[in-house]
């Protein structure tokens, strides 16, 4: 698959309001598929924003709640979906990003492997341990989550390791460090020259305004598409054989010199 339809759906997430925000995500979800995308991405924790001190209430097994609904929103409406919610994992609750196919099905679940103190994700929540590579249609794809964007170690793992092609951001990043998101993943679409693509949420949450700007930045650092700071639904076509074309012009990954580093 040369060309992917992408819908990045910014949100204004109501805090720890569950139904309303996936009655808007659903509302996004019909529309990016009456758009032809391929796949939806949903910023971090978009049932619930950072209402950390109701995790356990709103945390679900990884087969049940919110997790099965989206994965029968998918099939009914023949799109991937991708953003992160709440996991319930035995006595822990992890911030999990998941890739549910068209057929409803979960190809994979990124747990974030760094906790973002200010908003106490350390305090209430258990951090990953393994990043997560899938092996999709379009080529080899990773999932982020928000903080983890501060990291290039991780994205560079992706590339190196893994080849891959696209890697995913869903956030929820404060507008009071906007430049911060723009910087970064121009940043990181460059040095390892793939598609990043980050949905970001907007408006006031929890008195915390975020700063929308979600965008796809191309394997030059070109920004294909940036939303503004208002809630809205934008979609485009990427094609994927830029990253290779890319890649073969300067190819860094073969200059690389990890033994001196």
């Amino acid at each position: 698959m040369a060309v992917i339809s992408i819908s990045l759906g910014q949100m204004n997430i109501e805090l720890g309001e569950v139904k309303n925000n996936f009655r808007n995500a659903g509302r996004m979800i019909a529309e990016a598929s009456r758009r032809k995308s391929h796949v939806i991405v949903l910023p971090e924790l978009w049932s619930t924003g950072y209402d950390l001190e109701n995790a356990k209430e709103h945390a679900d097994e990884i087969n049940k709640g919110m997790f099965n609904n989206i994965s029968k929103v998918a099939t009914q409406y023949k799109i991937a979906i991708i953003g992160s919610l709440l996991e319930k994992r035995g006595d822990t609750i992890t911030n999990s990003s998941t890739f549910f196919s068209p057929q409803g099905r979960m190809m994979g679940v990124y747990r974030k492997i760094h906790l973002f103190r200010l908003f106490e994700e350390d305090k209430y929540l258990s951090e990953g341990n393994a990043p997560l590579v899938m092996d999709l249609p379009w080529g080899s794809t990773g999932l982020t989550i928000c903080y983890d964007l501060r990291f290039p170690e991780l994205f560079r793992t992706y590339a190196v390791d893994d080849q891959a092609k696209i890697i995913f951001v869903s956030a929820e990043w404060p507008l009071a460090r906007l430049e911060h998101w723009r910087a970064l993943l121009i940043a990181r679409a460059i040095e390892n020259q793939c598609y990043i693509v980050a949905t970001n949420a907007c408006g006031d949450t929890g008195g915390t305004v975020f700063a929308g700007h979600s965008m796809i930045v191309d394997p030059w650092g070109k920004i294909v598409v940036e939303a503004g700071e208002d809630e809205q639904l934008i979609t485009v076509d990427i094609e994927l054989d830029k990253v290779d074309e890319v890649r073969s012009k300067i190819p860094i990954f073969e200059d690389r010199r990890p033994d001196t580093y």
